[in-house]
């Protein structure tokens, strides 16, 4: 018997054999709570408005066409985005940071725009960003720690995204700069290729989040003791 929990990480520490036994499925995907890579699942987060599924995935502009380096727009809550608007909130129009958008703007029409879609954790490691940026063909950076993405044991975030250490974020547009063009167009196009796997589907599809996730599950069955 397997129970799959798509909870918080506190979520089963009451019931230790549940904790030692079972498969949890998180999006909060967080190493220093507990989350074990060998038996547990880390799943994307997916933010869902108005409950429809309809629009999520909206392509982008090619990367010849993508004007703006990096963006982000997010609340000032948790450990690190503090960092991030202290060095780049409204200073650079290469690196579009902003708490609030200014009126007239489009959060999706700026990531379309942009080469890289900036994921830095709030208040808890995972970001529904990181998905929003592979649907609009967008290079996620993830700036987090001590969080496993989704679906690292059969694709190679390396190859799509980029990772940026807390301490390197005053060296961010430095970092996204040095990445050689035609570096940036392999990840680019290795996004469209991935993003298939994040699609949410009212009914599921070949490859879709849904069959990614049972997969994920299925590979660690021989790390959990039967009971």
């Amino acid at each position: 018997l397997f129970s799959v929990v798509f909870q918080g990480p506190y979520s089963s520490f009451y019931v230790p054999e549940l904790v030692r036994n079972s498969i949890r499925a998180l999006c909060n995907a967080n190493t220093s709570e507990r989350f074990d890579p060998m038996k547990d699942v880390s799943i994307p987060e997916i933010n869902i408005k108005g409950n429809k599924l309809e629009g999520l995935n909206n392509g982008g502009l090619s990367p010849s066409k993508r004007s703006i380096l990096a963006f982000f727009a997010g609340g000032n809550h948790g450990p690190i985005r503090p960092i991030l608007f202290k060095h780049w909130k409204r200073k650079d129009q290469d690196i579009q940071v902003y708490e609030y958008l200014p009126k007239g703007l489009s959060y999706i029409d700026l990531m379309r725009k942009s080469k890289y879609c900036l994921c830095p954790s709030g208040y808890e490691v995972a970001s529904p960003r990181v998905v929003e940026a592979l649907y609009n063909g967008c290079v996620p950076v993830l700036i987090s720690k001590d969080y496993v993405p989704p679906f690292s044991d059969v694709l190679d975030w390396k190859t799509f995204s980029v990772t940026v250490p807390i301490e390197e974020i005053g060296e961010l547009k430095k970092r996204l700069m040095g990445i050689p063009e035609r570096q940036y167009k392999r990840m680019q196009k290795r996004v469209v290729q991935v993003k298939r796997h994040f699609e949410l589907n009212s009914t599921p599809k070949r490859y879709d989040v849904f069959h990614m996730i049972l997969h994920s599950i299925w590979l660690r069955r021989l790390n959990v003791r039967l009971w």
